[in-house]
Parts: C-alpha cells; structure tokens; sequence
C-alpha cells in the first residue's frame, strides 16, 4: 500500500435501515468455509514465490508475473471467467543504497534515501540552497514554497552544483523538474520540520528524473543549510537505480459464473509487493483474503444477484496504476454498471488495529461517493455483532479504491494500518503496543509471512467475505441505471502530492 496514516474517532453512527437490511443476509456458511489455513496457504505460496525471485514481487519483475500465474490459475479452476489486462507503466527499483557525504569544509555522513525515479548518478558538487528555505520551519506543515518556483534558484552555472530544496507546499516532481531547468546536477530534499515532518521518509516523483535525487531528514537538512550559509560546501550523492518508462505488466480480473452483469460489485486488492521486500501483509494478505473468498463462494455454488468482480490490480505501488488503467479504460456504459467497489489492501498487520473506511465522512469530513455510508455500516454492523472493536480511517487517496471514488462509485473496505503510530486509545481498544507502527516491516524487506498476524487477518478476511456475499446478494446495491449518471471525476480533497 502507499503511504497511509490513520486515526480512531467516537464510535460509529447507529446502522441505518439498509445496513440493518443487508443484517439479514445470512454469510455463516461462507464464513466456516474460510479457514486460518485456507487463507494463509495463499500467503505463504506468494512468500514462496517472492523467496524464489529475488524476494519481490513488484510489477514489472518475474515475482510479480508468477504471482498474477497463480491467482489466474486459482480463480480459474474455481470457476471464475478469469482475463488478464496488460498495461505499460514507468518501472523503478534501487539496485543500491544512496549515499550522501559532506566533504568540505568537514566531513560528514548523512543517513539518506534515493527519491524513487531519481536517476543514477555520482555528483561531486557545492551545495546551493533555495533562497526560499525556512529554517526554522513555519508553523504550518505544508507551509515551506522552496523550490516550487523557478525564481527561486540560482542559476547553478557550469560548475557541478547540488541544489538543497525544503520540502513544503509542491509536489517532490515540481520542485525536482524546476531544479533540472536551473542546471543542477543532483537534488537534496529535506523535511519540513513541523511535528510529523521531521524524519526522514522516503517519497516519490512518480515519473522518472534525470538527475539523482536523494531525502533528509530536516534535522540533518538544516545542519547542511547552516553550513552552506556560512561559507562554500562540497557534497558527494551517489545513487544507483534501474528505471524502465515502458515496462509491462497486469490486472488480473475473475468474473463470477452468475449475477447480474448490469450490476456488478468490484472487489479489489493489489497484487504487487515493492520492490524491496516480498510484501506478505502489503499486499498478499488482502490478495489471500480475497481468493480463498472466491474459491469459497464457488464451493458452495452460491449464486450472486449481481456479479462479483475479483481484482487483482498490478502497479500500485507505483501510484495505484493498474485499478487507474482498468477505470480509464471502461466504456460509460461498463462504468455505470459498477455498483460498488470493495478494497482490502493490507489486512494483517502484526500491530493492528482494525479500520473501516470513514464512507459517509462523519468523522473525517471526507465522505465517499453515495452510498459509500452504507457499505461502512455493512462493516461496523457485522462488528459490533461479534463484539469487536471497530474504528474509522480517512480516505486518504493512496490505495486501488482512488479511480473508482473519482469516479462517484461507493467504496469502502478494511485497513489494518500501515506505518502510523498505534496511539494508547488504540492500544487500549484493540491491544497491541502504542507508539510503535502498525506495520514495523511496511516497504522492507521484512515483510515476509511471518510478520502477518494470523488473529487480524482471519478476523478481517471474514468480516471481508460478510461485505461481499451481502453486496452481492443485497436487494439495494443495484444502481438504478436510468437515473444514475455516472460522472470520470468528481470533487474531492486532493491527494497529497509528496506523501
């Protein structure tokens, strides 16, 4: 999953008369079927398949293709009308850790990141700060413009330069294009320096620089900005990365035999793991989840009334580009007939919590689409009932259920958390230790099928299988075609451009 924080509000609203409808969608038998050993023998076949490529199965690699191969092949012989949709999409790794030095007017090493899609590259050059750097910082996060202008450079001239940028207001992408046309050989960005902006984090362009790019934090960064205001300062930045702009990959779609294809529900999780690590909870856990769901539905040969779309999307990590490409690429038509659309996307934390999508925005003020209330209440319901602990998290634009919001379709899912620190309200309702991150190994390597908690994953995956058999069979799900315009993009708080 990209980078997510979340946060736990009052207790949910009371379940309006839908959800108390869809209460009566009887999803036991489903939720027997599915067993710890059935879900997790998922996991573990695609810890296996990361253990045997490199351990990655990013877009774009051998991992990444023999894990669609096994969920096609899982799905098929379940029953399901499995596709494959291929896509091209910009592919980056690190082949090794950056590196930044001080070396005059004294030495230092800097503990530092390469940007994703920063080029290769090993500058020697004096550092030049933006004339915008506010050090100390502003009050406000977001508040630092440096580098968000061209005027804000000085021209880096012939000799090798560095420029030293502040994170801030603009995106990482405009702040790196806007340092290339000044002349700069390499780029240093630093947090912010707020609270919550003061660690180094790693972030990304998106889209492939030219120059090398590497992340402080702004500790580190305002000792170098102190130097270079004080006299002539020489860094060294080393990166070395593999950048593809066309490289291949895919979704992997399964439709279920029966239901109603005018209405269809769109179940999704990403398939891809980063390309550091097997990614086991981020994200084999929902992909797990939501083939033994299928698998499960097909044994027992229930019969949806409207057609159950199992996704499986590619490219994610990268900017949720492969659920991106299957919404662009639906006629208006095939777009209408989405009533809904489910997103698990990392359900196993080992320091969980256990999250819903706040859909009708009553605690985040950021509601989903019509209706995304309502699958929020299929969720909470289903929880209070077995008398465990709920809590809401924002939509903060940074998972699979993105096209589908934009294009006014409800949406709604589960969450265990990812690198966020658990707070001791959290703690105290769902166990676990506070001030440590929901997920210690997001994004590395230690992602592996031990750092999956076998307790959240079996809860979620059924709490999972609940939402989709009673979407799926819900007598209220279905749009209501001749009134239902569906729009490509609706208004919502944008996402956040640097992470």
């Amino acid at each position: 999953m990209l980078a997510a924080a979340a946060a736990m509000g009052a207790a949910p609203p009371p379940a309006s008369a839908a959800a108390d409808a869809a209460a009566d969608v009887d999803t036991g038998a489903l939720r027997s079927a599915i067993t710890l050993d059935g879900v997790t023998r998922h996991a573990r076949a695609l810890q296996r398949i990361a253990s045997a490529n490199g351990n990655t199965r990013a877009s774009g690699t051998p991992g990444y293709d023999a894990s669609a191969a096994y969920v096609k092949k899982a799905l098929a012989d379940a029953g399901y009308q499995v596709t494959e949709q291929s896509f091209t999409f910009p592919f980056y790794r690190e082949l090794a850790p950056a590196t930044l030095a001080q070396t005059s007017p004294n030495q230092v090493t800097y503990e530092t990141l390469a940007m994703d899609f920063s080029d290769s590259g090993d500058v020697t050059g004096q550092v030049v700060p933006t004339n915008d750097v506010q050090v100390p910082p502003g009050a406000q996060p977001n508040s630092s413009t440096s580098g968000c202008e061209p005027g804000d450079f000085t021209p880096a001239g012939a000799e090798p330069r560095i420029v030293l940028i502040q994170r801030g207001t603009c995106s990482y992408a405009v702040k790196v294009a806007n340092a290339e046309a000044a002349g700069y050989d390499a780029v240093v960005i630093f947090n912010e320096g707020q609270e919550g902006r003061q660690a180094l984090v790693p972030g990304s362009l998106f889209t492939p620089a030219h120059v090398p790019v590497v992340l402080l934090s702004y500790a580190d960064g305002a000792a170098l900005h102190a130097s270079a205001q004080a006299g002539p300062t020489e860094l060294s930045v080393i990166t070395r990365t593999e950048i593809r702009p066309d490289a291949v990959t895919s979704n992997i779609i399964a439709d279920s035999p029966g239901g109603d294809p005018g209405n269809v529900l769109v179940v999704g999780a990403h398939l891809d793991s980063v390309t550091g690590g097997p990614g086991v909870n981020d994200n084999g856990s929902g992909v797990a989840a939501l083939v033994e769901i299928a698998r499960q539905m097909a044994a027992l040969k229930i019969t949806p009334r409207q057609k159950v779309r199992f996704t499986f999307w590619g490219a994610e990590e990268f900017g949720s580009l492969g659920s991106q490409h299957y919404v662009d690429n639906l006629t208006d038509a095939q777009l209408g007939a989405i009533a809904a659309n489910l997103n698990f996307d990392m359900i196993g934390s080992p320091n969980f919590a256990r999250f819903v999508y706040d859909g009708d925005g009553s605690e985040f003020g950021v509601p989903g689409p019509e209706g995304s209330g309502e699958l929020e209440r299929v969720f909470t319901s289903y929880f209070e009932g077995r008398g465990l602990p709920l809590a809401p998290t924002v939509f903060d634009f940074r998972s699979d259920y993105v096209p589908f919001f934009d294009a006014g379709i409800p949406t709604g899912g589960l969450f265990s958390g990812s690198e966020g620190i658990k707070t001791a309200a959290e703690a105290a309702l769902f166990g676990g230790v506070a001030g440590q991150p929901y997920d210690p190994c997001y994004h590395k390597a230690c992602d592996t099928i031990t750092n999956v908690n076998n307790t959240v994953i079996l809860e979620l995956t059924h709490g999972a299988a609940h939402a989709v058999l009673t979407s799926a069979l819900s007598q209220n799900l279905a749009p209501a075609q001749a009134d239902r315009a569906v729009p490509r993009k609706v208004a919502r708080p944008l996402r956040p451009a640097e992470g």
